[in-house]
């Protein structure tokens, strides 16, 4: 292995390999760009109304997650506020607080409301003051979220408390439609007077990240790939090493006797 030939081979390989690397850590970066570069563009479009850009009664297009949207209504009974455990907010765990907000615009073919959920902010526990739920009529601005895939349907037969973020389990909690998506509150419209406004509100956060756009997947599989040469690169320099080395053993072993005896020995 400590040859000139193999280690001139075993350096070569390094290189090869290293190089490789660089590569799938390139494509990684690309990847990463490219899902950085959708949630921005979304996040920077101006704010739309939630009803025109899709349906209560059609599921969330993936394009709209990180949408800017302008929701107007009336909070919904406060009975109906929820808490999602487990939320981190700076370096404390808390909870999300989320609040129905029946909608002006917005309804069934029977005259069953509609409603968003909206993610009012975090607070570090459920009996915290600033998670009195509100009343009256608002008109706000937020970012639209999906569901998350935790399955919470057991939490819901417990009470309100929640430990994942799905509309799948909260519709069965409310006695109206409720859009299939997310709004969590940014900012609300200081100009329309809610009936009852608390004197605290939950902490603000910021929208989850956008689901990943498959197309950017290839480069996560081009990354892999170039990781996997790299490897195969090292191993076959390792199999030849150790190829060439049995092949030496086994020209050792057929070798006569007296053909490895030192010269000038006589034999008796």
């Amino acid at each position: 292995m400590l040859t000139p030939h193999w280690l001139g081979l075993g350096l070569l390989a390094l290189a090869i390999a290293t190089v490789m690397s660089v590569l799938g850590v390139w494509q990684l970066d690309v990847y990463q760009s490219k899902t950085a570069a959708a949630t921005a563009k979304r996040a920077e479009g101006a704010p739309i109304a939630l009803q025109s850009l899709f349906s209560i009664n059609d599921g969330l297009p993936s394009k709209a997650v990180g949408r800017r949207v302008t929701v107007e209504g009336t909070w919904g009974p406060a009975a109906d506020q929820l808490f999602i455990t487990d939320r981190r907010f700076g370096d404390r765990d808390g909870f999300w607080v989320v609040m129905p907000l029946i909608l002006t615009e917005s309804g069934t073919a029977d005259g069953t409301p509609g409603a968003a959920m909206i993610i009012r902010g975090w607070v570090p526990s459920v009996s915290d003051p600033a998670a009195t739920p509100p009343s009256g009529q608002v008109s706000l601005t937020g970012a639209i979220a999906q569901s998350e895939a935790q399955d919470a349907s057991g939490d819901a037969a417990k009470g309100r408390t929640l430990q994942s973020l799905r509309i799948p389990t909260i519709v069965d909690l409310v006695d109206y439609r409720v859009y299939d998506a997310f709004v969590v509150l940014s900012s609300i419209d200081k100009s329309i007077p809610a009936a009852a406004v608390p004197s605290q509100a939950p902490a603000i956060v910021p929208a989850p990240a956008p689901p990943t756009d498959h197309a950017g997947l290839r480069n996560v599989a081009y990354a892999f790939q170039w990781w996997i040469f790299a490897a195969f690169t090292l191993w076959m320099w390792g199999r030849m090493v150790l190829d060439a080395h049995r092949s030496n053993d086994s020209e050792d072993a057929d070798q006569p006797d007296d053909e490895l005896e030192p010269s000038g020995t006589v034999s008796a």
